[in-house]
């Protein structure tokens, strides 16, 4: 079992470093189950907005494709992944805890977890969206995406963004990554690429839809105001 730390600036936010950072950690997990947390307290506050609205339309398209082969590389990776989820988990930081098999939560209410990126303006590249997709229970998926909102531990959890909520959150993550990891390692394997498999296999048209339209709505001047909206200082 390892330890994959999300490390850095604006409380683990997502830029093209951090990126590449876990992706290639992964890649190098092999078939080692893996606990997934942040670092200094935060899963992951979501994308380093100040990176992503500085980007053209060619910089945009290689930033969304890395995401979403971070998101793949997680969602599809063959062992048992838990999620310690300690302080913020936004956008891209809750897509990141979705992606793992199991997600346990500290029990501090002044913690935000929720997809808030309708509310941004952002329209989700075609792999995010199959995961966020298969992973949210269909009863809540249309509070959580269409109400754009952040939600304290205890209401994630009964939207079904988390699975555990404890004050021991980081001894809970541990026993149940070694409780799924005592399975035989090929059965868990293929049993989850079965499952997961085809919900990344993009059509064609989501890959062309993707280029047409996802990526130059990103660089738009409207979403980049609303990013650049959410850095300037409160009050």
């Amino acid at each position: 079992m390892i330890d994959i730390v999300i490390e850095g600036a604006g409380r683990n936010a997502l830029s093209t470093v951090v990126l590449t950072s876990l992706r290639d950690a992964l890649r190098a997990a092999g078939d080692a189950p893996v606990l997934l947390r942040g670092a200094g307290g935060c899963f992951s506050a979501g994308l380093n907005l100040k990176e992503v609205a500085s980007l053209d339309l060619g910089g945009m398209q290689r930033f969304l494709g890395l995401l979403e082969e971070t998101f793949e590389a997680l969602y599809l990776h063959p062992a048992p992944v838990v999620a310690l989820v300690e302080g913020h988990a936004i956008a891209g930081g809750a897509v990141l805890a979705l992606c793992c098999d199991w997600r346990v939560s500290a029990a501090d209410e002044r913690a935000r977890m929720g997809l808030n990126e309708v509310a941004l303006g952002l329209q989700f590249p075609p792999k995010t969206w199959a995961i966020v997709n298969a992973r949210l229970p269909p009863s809540t998926r249309e509070r959580v995406l269409l109400g754009a909102g952040l939600h304290g531990p205890a209401e994630a959890l009964a939207l079904g963004l988390l699975d555990e909520v404890t004050s021991e959150p980081d001894a809970r993550a541990r026993a149940v990554l070694a409780t799924l990891a005592a399975h035989p390692r090929e059965a868990y394997a293929a049993t989850k690429r079965s499952m997961r498999a085809g919900v990344v296999a993009l059509s064609k048209e989501a890959t062309e839809a993707f280029v047409a339209q996802v990526a130059p709505a990103w660089v738009s001047d409207a979403v980049k105001a609303r990013m650049l909206a959410v850095l300037k200082p409160k009050g």
